[in-house]
Formats: structure tokens, sequence, C-alpha cells
């Protein structure tokens, strides 16, 4: 048994490599922002009385193919000479992504959250008034 772990092991390194170039610290911080993000988000529909289990396994689908949208940003960088650049701006899109969601979720379940950041979200998702 000691031996099919130490394959499973070697296959899944073999396949973090394929895939995402390693592990590198942002890959880390964007499971950390994807899993606070979730679970955040459950949090804040058991407190509106909105929690189904359809839209919990929607959001699970998204985020897996969050991680499926580095990958095949890391594949292209790979194709364009391997300097992680798309890869890399690929996970500070979802990280921004997630942090806006996560600053929602708390808004939702009324924590305080200060108006500049309110605003700067709302600014974010294109719903802030333009001024020139």
């Amino acid at each position: 048994m000691e031996g099919f772990y130490k394959v499973a092991f070697a296959g899944g390194s073999a396949a973090v490599t394929f895939l995402f170039g390693g592990w590198p610290a942002l890959l880390s911080v964007l499971v950390a922002f994807v899993i606070f993000d979730f679970a955040s988000g459950l949090i804040a529909a058991g407190v509106e009385g909105k929690l189904k289990s359809k839209v919990g396994l929607i959001g699970i689908a998204r985020k897996v193919f969050i991680f499926g949208m580095v990958a095949v940003a890391h594949l292209v960088d790979v194709a364009l000479g391997d300097q992680n650049f798309i890869r890399d701006a690929t996970i500070f899109f979802y990280l921004a992504n997630e942090l806006l969601s996560i600053i929602e979720s708390a808004g939702r379940i009324g924590l305080p959250v200060p108006e500049l950041i309110k605003r700067a979200v709302e600014v974010l998702k294109g719903k802030g008034e333009t001024q020139r």
C-alpha cells in the first residue's frame, strides 16, 4: 500500500508541474482565496436563507474552472517561451475577483465594510460613476 501512495504522490506532483509549472506561492494564495470565498459565500447564503445545493454545486464547478484557466494560461506561457507572465496575470485576475466576492459576502452578512472599499468594489465591477 505504501508503494501506491508513493506512485500517487509522484503522479500528482507531475500533473501539478505540467499543469501549473510547479506550485508557486501565488497559486497557494489563490487556493486560500478560493476556499475562503466559497466558505464566505456559503455563510452569506445561510444568513440570507438562500442556501441551495444546486447553487453550491455551480459554485464548486466555477472554482474548479478557475484552476483550469490557470493551467491553460501556463500552457500558453510554455508555448510562448515559459516566462509565466500569462499564468501569473491570470492568477492576479482571479485573486482580485475572489477578493471582490469576499468583500461582497462580508457586506451580505452585515459585517461593516469601509465606504472606500465599497466604492472601489463598485468601480471595479463597472457600476461606479465615471468622472472626467
